[in-house]
């Protein structure tokens, strides 16, 4: 399969999953989701990246919300390689434990080091994804925690955010 990982602002481009995958339409709702994120991303400058107010309490960053995708793509990528060679044991996992401690280990991270870890993570991720081969509820756990279930806890308020962020640029 080919896989290109951009050091830009630009997103991982893949190809499609092979035909008949038991998980093609989460794919590409995966994709479309993905592809939303980076179209907010690139219309933010790389201070804008950096504004808190993505979140509050504690306070985001676009790079911070970038980092927590990247995060979790990273240890789906992981679970499902798992899956694949049998040694598998479960997600029973503290999700708001796991978040504080992916923030705080990405914590001043510069915004290449974020974007680019997103972007990779992605893209090991969809090519352990693309190798399960039969459809199971511990894969459709990970698939809504990192694909576009994920994406669509995000983006409305990413979307808001570099709205306003936007909009401060005209003042």
């Amino acid at each position: 399969m080919a896989y290109a990982v951009a050091m830009d602002d630009t997103a991982t481009t893949a190809v499609a999953p092979p035909v008949g995958h038991p998980y093609a339409a989460e794919i590409e709702a995966e994709r479309v989701g993905w592809y939303e994120i980076v179209r907010l991303v690139r219309a933010l400058s790389l201070p804008e990246r950096l504004e808190p107010g993505d979140y509050r309490d504690p306070d985001w960053t676009v790079r911070d919300v970038a980092a927590h995708v990247g995060t979790w793509l990273a240890e789906a990528q992981v679970q499902f390689e798992r899956m694949i060679a049998g040694t598998y044991e479960g997600h029973d996992v503290d999700i708001d434990a796991i978040n504080a401690e992916m923030l705080k280990g990405m914590a001043g991270q510069p915004w290449d080091v974020a974007w680019t870890m997103a972007n990779a993570a992605r893209t090991r991720m969809l090519s352990a994804w693309y190798e399960l081969r039969e459809p199971n509820d511990e894969a459709a756990w990970w698939i809504a925690k990192v694909g576009n279930v994920h994406y669509g806890q995000h983006l409305p308020r990413l979307a808001e955010w570099t709205g306003e962020l936007i909009e401060r640029r005209a003042r």
